[in-house]
């Protein structure tokens, strides 16, 4: 699985739980049509984490990069209710910064690692 890693704060004013509603919206509706795996919307807790990430971290899984970039066509159209729900979260977001990440090891190097070692020090 790929992972689509986004950190972000709110634009002053914004309502945390308007923001949660508006996530769940917008990527619980990609995921309905099939265009993404899942999603987690996560909150920095009791202020630990680097502040340069931001207060709230949205992880999406996509099956492959194939499926990733789907999903970001249809959403680069720009139109329609996937726009209207993305849009209303763009509007209550500060600062967001985007990462790629995978499972690893994944399939290919498991393969090419093989078997894990059995016994070690006695």
């Amino acid at each position: 699985m790929d992972h689509y890693e986004i950190w972000c704060d709110l634009k002053d004013g914004r309502k945390d739980l308007e923001f949660a509603n508006a996530v769940q919206e917008y990527l619980g509706s990609l995921r309905e049509r099939g265009l993404i795996e899942g999603f987690r919307l996560a909150r920095r807790k009791l202020g630990f984490g680097p502040p340069e990430l931001g207060e709230f971290r949205i992880t999406i899984t996509v099956r492959s990069l194939a499926q990733l970039d789907e999903a970001f066509g249809v959403v680069a159209r720009r139109a329609g209710a996937v726009e209207e729900r993305h849009a209303r979260v763009y509007h209550l977001v500060a600062g967001a910064r985007f990462g790629l990440y995978r499972d690893f090891p994944d399939p290919q190097r498991a393969e090419a690692a093989g078997p894990p070692e059995r016994g070690g020090p006695s």
